[in-house]
């Protein structure tokens, strides 16, 4: 499966007005804690990887889950789309256990206050990324016949959503989180 998504900087308080319009559905609000770790056997940031450990709690519910995730490299140069697997984890400790048993060494930590809403068959979700600001996601998984048209359609939302698709940014949250606190 892949994950087609295009993100960019967004002012909040547009974006809910213009999904007010669309009638858009408020799927969940949640609050996220991404760990993300290092490869001991090749260098995630030159393959552009991803191994994450998702802490994710509803904030209705309080309801906490955990998943692993491995994302692939970037397959165009349109979007974010990369192949993605990602599964549950009953016991994040044990699962962090896991990875630092076979090597794998926490590299940086994302925290996240998001808002996931349905539209068109989309997801767009609303971002507050602790260190960095706002931002909107459109994202869909599709097979990987369905790339060009799922990124075309997401371009379409963003247009919907009064942004422009031009400005989106193609840097994970970790990479402009690192590229931040970089030494000048």
């Amino acid at each position: 499966m892949y994950e087609v998504e295009v993100k960019l900087r967004a002012d909040h308080d547009d974006v809910r007005a213009r999904l007010r319009e669309l009638d858009a559905d408020h799927v969940a609000s949640v609050e996220q804690v991404d760990t993300y770790y290092d490869a001991p056997h090749r260098d995630f940031a030159e393959t552009d990887e991803a191994l994450r450990l998702r802490r994710e709690t509803d904030t209705e519910t309080g309801e906490t889950t955990t998943k692993v995730t491995y994302k692939g490299p970037l397959v165009d140069s349109e979007s974010k789309t990369r192949q993605e697997f990602e599964t549950g984890v009953a016991d994040d400790e044990a699962m962090g256990g896991v990875f630092d048993g076979l090597g794998f060494e926490p590299a940086a930590v994302v925290e996240k206050e998001r808002d996931f809403y349905a539209v068109d068959g989309y997801t767009v979700t609303l971002d507050h990324v602790s260190g960095l600001g706002e931002f909107a996601e459109v994202e869909r998984e599709v097979e990987e016949s369905e790339l060009d048209e799922a990124r075309e359609g997401a371009f379409a939302v963003l247009r919907d959503l009064g942004l422009d698709p031009d400005e989106q940014i193609r840097t994970s949250y970790l990479g402009l989180l690192l590229a931040e606190n970089a030494p000048q």
